[in-house]
Protein backbone atom coordinates (compact mmCIF):
# COMPACT_ATOMS: atom_id res chain seq x y z
CA UNK A 1 0.00 0.00 0.00
CA UNK A 2 3.00 2.39 0.70
CA UNK A 3 4.41 2.27 -2.44
CA UNK A 4 0.67 2.42 -4.33
CA UNK A 5 0.32 6.14 -1.95
CA UNK A 6 3.98 7.19 -2.87
CA UNK A 7 2.91 7.91 -6.56
CA UNK A 8 -0.01 10.16 -5.40
CA UNK A 9 1.30 11.78 -1.93
CA UNK A 10 4.06 13.59 -1.35
CA UNK A 11 6.86 11.82 0.27
CA UNK A 12 6.60 13.15 3.94
CA UNK A 13 2.64 12.55 3.25
CA UNK A 14 2.70 8.77 2.65
CA UNK A 15 3.36 7.28 6.20
CA UNK A 16 1.52 9.17 8.18
CA UNK A 17 -1.32 8.49 5.59
CA UNK A 18 -0.52 5.03 5.43
CA UNK A 19 -1.28 4.72 9.19
CA UNK A 20 -4.86 6.53 9.06
CA UNK A 21 -5.52 3.83 6.52
CA UNK A 22 -4.73 1.31 9.24
CA UNK A 23 -5.90 2.89 12.10
CA UNK A 24 -9.45 3.23 10.34
CA UNK A 25 -9.90 0.60 8.69
CA UNK A 26 -10.02 1.91 5.11
CA UNK A 27 -10.07 0.27 1.89
CA UNK A 28 -8.68 3.06 -0.05
CA UNK A 29 -9.91 2.69 -3.76
CA UNK A 30 -8.01 4.79 -6.76
CA UNK A 31 -10.28 5.11 -10.06
CA UNK A 32 -9.98 6.87 -13.23
CA UNK A 33 -10.50 11.00 -13.07
CA UNK A 34 -14.28 11.79 -12.22
CA UNK A 35 -15.69 15.06 -13.64
CA UNK A 36 -17.96 15.54 -10.79
CA UNK A 37 -15.79 14.86 -7.73
CA UNK A 38 -12.17 14.35 -6.32
CA UNK A 39 -12.96 11.93 -3.94
CA UNK A 40 -16.13 10.46 -1.73
CA UNK A 41 -16.20 7.93 1.31
CA UNK A 42 -18.66 5.52 2.54
CA UNK A 43 -19.13 3.37 5.06
CA UNK A 44 -20.21 -0.41 3.64
CA UNK A 45 -22.45 -2.79 5.49
CA UNK A 46 -19.54 -5.08 6.95
CA UNK A 47 -18.39 -1.90 8.83
CA UNK A 48 -14.71 -1.17 6.63
CA UNK A 49 -14.59 2.59 5.20
CA UNK A 50 -14.50 3.11 1.75
CA UNK A 51 -13.17 6.26 0.91
CA UNK A 52 -12.97 6.38 -3.10
CA UNK A 53 -10.13 8.75 -5.25
CA UNK A 54 -9.36 10.32 -8.23
CA UNK A 55 -6.14 9.20 -9.88
CA UNK A 56 -4.30 12.66 -10.57
CA UNK A 57 -0.89 13.45 -10.78
CA UNK A 58 -1.14 16.76 -8.61
CA UNK A 59 -0.08 15.07 -5.00
CA UNK A 60 -1.26 18.30 -3.05
CA UNK A 61 -4.84 17.96 -4.41
CA UNK A 62 -4.72 14.29 -3.73
CA UNK A 63 -4.02 14.75 -0.27
CA UNK A 64 -6.05 17.11 0.04
CA UNK A 65 -8.73 15.44 -0.96
CA UNK A 66 -7.82 12.52 1.08
CA UNK A 67 -7.95 13.94 4.24
CA UNK A 68 -11.14 15.49 3.76
CA UNK A 69 -12.27 12.28 3.69
CA UNK A 70 -10.83 10.62 6.28
CA UNK A 71 -12.69 14.12 8.00
CA UNK A 72 -15.96 12.57 7.11
CA UNK A 73 -15.55 9.16 8.43
CA UNK A 74 -13.62 10.52 11.67
CA UNK A 75 -16.76 13.60 12.38
CA UNK A 76 -19.31 10.74 11.74
CA UNK A 77 -17.53 8.32 14.51
CA UNK A 78 -17.31 11.12 16.95
CA UNK A 79 -20.48 13.68 16.25
CA UNK A 80 -23.02 10.70 14.95
CA UNK A 81 -24.26 10.42 11.33
CA UNK A 82 -26.70 13.35 11.51
CA UNK A 83 -24.06 16.22 11.46
CA UNK A 84 -24.49 18.06 8.30
CA UNK A 85 -21.72 16.49 5.80
CA UNK A 86 -19.80 19.68 5.84
CA UNK A 87 -21.28 21.18 8.66
CA UNK A 88 -19.06 22.38 11.62
CA UNK A 89 -18.04 19.39 13.21
CA UNK A 90 -16.36 18.65 9.92
CA UNK A 91 -14.92 21.43 9.27
CA UNK A 92 -12.78 21.47 12.98
CA UNK A 93 -12.13 18.07 12.00
CA UNK A 94 -10.92 18.87 8.44
CA UNK A 95 -8.83 21.58 10.34
CA UNK A 96 -7.32 19.89 12.94
CA UNK A 97 -6.02 16.68 10.70
CA UNK A 98 -4.61 18.57 8.42
CA UNK A 99 -2.50 20.97 10.63
CA UNK A 100 0.05 17.90 10.78
CA UNK A 101 0.60 18.19 7.13
CA UNK A 102 0.90 21.90 6.66
CA UNK A 103 4.40 22.57 6.56
CA UNK A 104 6.92 23.29 4.28
CA UNK A 105 8.81 19.93 3.70
CA UNK A 106 4.88 18.54 2.24
CA UNK A 107 3.60 21.62 0.48
CA UNK A 108 5.74 24.29 -1.51
CA UNK A 109 5.43 28.01 0.37
CA UNK A 110 3.04 29.44 -2.51
CA UNK A 111 0.81 26.70 -1.84
CA UNK A 112 1.10 26.77 1.67
CA UNK A 113 -0.24 29.84 2.78
CA UNK A 114 -3.17 29.57 0.12
CA UNK A 115 -3.67 26.65 1.99
CA UNK A 116 -3.28 27.98 5.63
CA UNK A 117 -5.74 30.44 4.65
CA UNK A 118 -8.29 28.52 3.09
CA UNK A 119 -8.30 26.48 6.53
CA UNK A 120 -9.11 28.84 8.84
CA UNK A 121 -12.63 27.94 7.17
CA UNK A 122 -12.18 25.10 4.77
CA UNK A 123 -15.31 24.87 2.43
CA UNK A 124 -16.80 22.05 1.29
CA UNK A 125 -14.64 21.37 -2.10
CA UNK A 126 -11.20 23.51 -2.64
CA UNK A 127 -12.75 24.09 -6.91
CA UNK A 128 -15.07 26.44 -4.51
CA UNK A 129 -11.93 28.37 -3.03
CA UNK A 130 -11.00 30.55 -5.89
CA UNK A 131 -8.00 31.11 -4.50
CA UNK A 132 -7.15 27.63 -3.90
CA UNK A 133 -8.57 25.92 -6.48
CA UNK A 134 -6.05 28.49 -9.13
CA UNK A 135 -2.77 27.74 -6.59
CA UNK A 136 -2.87 24.20 -6.81
CA UNK A 137 -3.93 24.42 -10.86
CA UNK A 138 -0.64 25.11 -10.93
CA UNK A 139 0.62 21.54 -10.13
CA UNK A 140 -1.79 19.73 -12.79
CA UNK A 141 -0.69 18.03 -15.60
CA UNK A 142 -3.21 19.56 -18.02
CA UNK A 143 -1.70 22.60 -20.00
CA UNK A 144 -4.87 22.57 -22.71
CA UNK A 145 -7.32 24.02 -19.76
CA UNK A 146 -7.57 27.61 -18.69
CA UNK A 147 -9.35 29.46 -16.20
CA UNK A 148 -12.51 32.48 -17.33
CA UNK A 149 -11.12 35.02 -16.18
CA UNK A 150 -7.26 34.49 -18.06
CA UNK A 151 -9.48 34.67 -21.64
CA UNK A 152 -10.22 37.95 -22.87
CA UNK A 153 -13.41 39.52 -23.59
CA UNK A 154 -14.96 37.60 -26.82
CA UNK A 155 -12.82 34.51 -26.41
CA UNK A 156 -14.54 31.35 -27.75
CA UNK A 157 -14.28 28.17 -25.27
CA UNK A 158 -15.53 24.75 -24.56
CA UNK A 159 -16.52 23.39 -20.97
CA UNK A 160 -15.89 19.74 -20.30
CA UNK A 161 -19.79 18.29 -21.33
CA UNK A 162 -18.57 19.60 -25.15
CA UNK A 163 -20.51 23.12 -25.43
CA UNK A 164 -18.97 25.80 -26.49
CA UNK A 165 -19.48 29.86 -25.53
CA UNK A 166 -18.09 32.95 -25.76
CA UNK A 167 -16.70 35.46 -23.02
CA UNK A 168 -18.78 38.09 -22.00
CA UNK A 169 -18.51 41.25 -19.17
CA UNK A 170 -17.82 40.66 -16.38
CA UNK A 171 -20.33 41.30 -13.67
CA UNK A 172 -19.18 41.94 -9.63
CA UNK A 173 -17.39 37.91 -9.95
CA UNK A 174 -19.06 36.09 -12.42
CA UNK A 175 -18.59 36.68 -16.09
CA UNK A 176 -21.65 36.71 -18.54
CA UNK A 177 -21.31 34.16 -21.59
CA UNK A 178 -23.15 33.21 -24.47
CA UNK A 179 -23.67 29.46 -25.42
CA UNK A 180 -22.74 29.43 -29.25
CA UNK A 181 -25.14 26.70 -30.64
CA UNK A 182 -28.28 28.65 -28.81
CA UNK A 183 -27.40 31.61 -28.04
CA UNK A 184 -28.68 31.35 -24.13
CA UNK A 185 -26.78 33.54 -21.53
CA UNK A 186 -25.02 31.56 -18.69
CA UNK A 187 -22.89 32.99 -15.54
CA UNK A 188 -19.48 31.23 -15.08
CA UNK A 189 -17.40 31.85 -11.99
CA UNK A 190 -14.36 33.46 -12.54
CA UNK A 191 -11.84 29.85 -11.39
CA UNK A 192 -13.98 27.68 -13.95
CA UNK A 193 -12.23 25.64 -15.68
CA UNK A 194 -12.43 25.40 -19.42
CA UNK A 195 -10.54 24.52 -22.50
CA UNK A 196 -9.81 27.47 -25.30
CA UNK A 197 -10.49 27.17 -28.87
CA UNK A 198 -10.06 31.18 -30.24
CA UNK A 199 -9.04 34.18 -27.83
CA UNK A 200 -11.04 37.24 -28.21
Amino acid sequence: MKEILAKYLPEYAVNPCFELIKANNIYLKIVNERKTRHGDYRQLKEGQHLITMNATTNKYRFLITFIHEVAHLIAFQRYGKLIKPHGNEWKYTFQQMMKPFLIPEIFPQQLLSVLLRHFLNPMSSSDIDPLLAIALKQYDENETVSFIYQLPIGSTFRIKDGRVFVKGQRRIKCYDCTEVSTGKKYIFQPHAEVEIIKAG
